[in-house]
């Protein structure tokens, strides 16, 4: 939707990032580069972080992003956030609370926290005018009634999101020792997601995949994969039996 709605043909994305954002404005036309600096992205009309990212969970600061968009802003330019992955995290890592922040969008998502993916729920967060040309383009009906009904429900419980939190944040740890075991080098990751890297991490993959568990592979980098947290007790012995690992 953004990349037909916001003017400017020259993009910037903080990489390396999954890769659905730079497919997309390539869709609408655009030039997309991807860079490695923050302050790199001042220098396109749109500029995009993933944050905390996906796969490695590189975090910028509130007060970063605030500066540069609103560099960005000076110059007739917009800073996107997509912030998919944010609210399992503790602390202030959102920039949503400093909003409006001039030249600011922020994305959420509310199927990876929740784990509801399948509702088709999310959120842009704007300033005004920004917010109402997303809304006149989605039209009257963007979200159905029971994905509003249950967003209202699953935001509104703090308890559950304290509790999912810690829990991920344990499975992480479990994780973790899972993976370290298996002479796999922790390179980063979020709550939900770990980064590894092996110089076997191919033969890791296949063999995991023929047990049924499928972990993210990168083509531009073969050594590198990208675990989620086991869903359930059963997960988690069939992960380390992949391993060949003791039971976590």
């Amino acid at each position: 939707m953004l990349p037909r709605l916001l003017d400017g043909r020259a993009v910037g994305i903080l990489g390396f990032t999954y890769q659905e954002h730079a497919a997309a404005w390539r869709t609408a036309d655009r030039a997309v580069t991807v860079v490695d600096r923050l302050a790199a992205l001042g220098d396109f009309d749109v500029g995009l972080v993933v944050n905390p990212n996906n796969p490695d969970g590189r975090l910028v600061s509130p007060d970063d992003l605030v500066a540069l968009a609103g560099t960005m802003a000076a110059a007739g330019r917009r800073l996107i956030v997509d912030e998919a992955f944010v609210d399992v995290l503790d602390g202030d890592a959102s920039l949503a609370p400093r909003l409006p922040v001039a030249g600011a969008i922020v994305l959420r998502s509310f199927g990876k926290t929740w784990g509801l993916a399948g509702l088709r729920l999310g959120f842009v967060l704007a300033e005004p005018a920004v917010a109402t040309a997303v809304r006149a383009a989605f039209g009257p009906w963007a979200v159905s009634g029971p994905a509003i009904v249950i967003g209202v429900a699953a935001l509104a419980d703090r308890p559950w999101l304290a509790a999912a939190r810690a829990r991920t944040r344990r499975d992480a740890a479990r994780l973790d020792r899972i993976l370290a075991a298996a002479g796999l080098r922790m390179i980063g990751g979020t709550p939900l997601f770990r980064l590894v890297e092996a110089a076997t991490a191919t033969e890791i993959a296949d063999r995991l995949a023929a047990a049924g568990i499928h972990v993210r592979r990168f083509p531009h980098d073969p050594t590198r994969l990208r675990f989620g947290l086991p869903g359930d007790e059963a997960a988690w012995r069939r992960l380390c039996d992949g391993l060949s690992v003791p039971p976590g």
